[in-house]
């Protein structure tokens, strides 16, 4: 049997890897410790691109995407757009576990979590309402513009992968999104193959950074593809990377900030992350906690 390990990204993942380590240590299984390593940081109102107190879009509305995945099953969930509920990951997993969908979004995801006894409850502080009038960007000049991207510390998804005693696999990846983006925006981290893909039989990966670019290669699941061929998860998420990098050289386009991480069912881990990204992620394994840096890949050829 393998030991337990968890993986999230971020520095604030040290929170995650935290509490998911000790759940892991008492027996719990892998799903049960991501959601709740994710649900922590979903929590803390100083973490403002995840849950409570996140930086809003451009309208001023909090409005957050989730997706869970179980490696044994291939069992997952996802909420996108959700707005006034603070644990968007727990919701998703309702939605895995009492519905036949995958995704719901908006209105009907909202709906979906108050009948599941979830709260509404403004995700606002004083905080990130005072961040929000600092940071968010001037009236464009049409009103269907997009909002810039912006740096790479806007977009700070906690994705949370584990292995426990039983030798599964589980994911979790949770965020506001992108800062002042347009309503109804979705990015990568409610999409399944996008921003988490979990299977018992290969790895787990996941994801932060612009999601469009990740959407754009289909990056986890591109990941745990790799693994599965026989890539190591470091061998893997550089690779992606290395796929992030040619595509928007096709583009025309400078690589934007987008990281992968990865661990296989032997407990080994990975990460690797584009240039303009300067990507930490948090480990536990045998109740040691690091905080480790992703290696950087630039683009390739002229």
């Amino acid at each position: 049997m393998p030991e337990p390990v968890v993986i999230a990204t971020w520095p604030f993942g040290r929170t995650a890897v935290t509490v998911a380590g000790d759940l892991l240590k008492n027996g719990k299984t892998a799903l049960d410790a991501a959601i709740a390593g994710a649900q922590a940081v979903e929590d803390d109102p100083k973490v403002d691109s995840v849950g409570f107190g996140g930086i809003a879009n451009s309208i001023g509305t909090v409005s957050l995407d989730a997706c869970v995945m179980d490696g044994r099953t291939l069992g997952c969930g996802a909420v996108a757009a959700l707005e006034n509920i603070r644990h968007p990951a727990a919701v998703a997993r309702r939605v895995m576990e009492k519905t036949p969908h995958v995704l719901l979004v908006g209105a009907g995801a909202q709906q979906f979590a108050i009948q599941q006894g979830f709260p509404l409850e403004t995700l606002h502080t004083p905080e990130s309402v005072a961040a929000w009038e600092k940071r968010r960007p001037k009236p464009a000049p049409h009103p269907a513009a997009a909002p810039p991207a912006g740096s790479s510390d806007n977009h700070d998804t906690v994705t949370v992968l584990a292995l426990d005693a039983r030798s599964n696999l589980a994911g979790v990846c949770t965020t506001s999104g992108l800062e002042f983006k347009l309503p109804g925006r979705v990015g990568d981290s409610p999409l399944i193959g996008a921003g988490l893909f979990v299977d018992d039989s290969a790895g787990a990966a996941g994801a932060t950074g612009v999601g469009e670019e990740i959407i754009r290669i289909s990056g986890s699941n591109y990941v745990v593809e790799l693994m599965r061929a026989g890539k190591s998860p470091q061998e893997a998420c550089e690779l992606a990377i290395q796929r992030v990098n040619a595509t928007a050289v096709r583009r025309g386009v400078h690589p934007q900030g987008v990281s992968f991480l990865a661990l296989d069912p032997k407990g080994r881990f990975g990460a690797a992350c584009t240039i303009p990204a300067k990507f930490q992620y948090a480990t536990w394994k045998a109740g040691k906690i690091e905080l480790l840096t992703a290696r950087s890949i630039g683009p390739v050829g002229p």
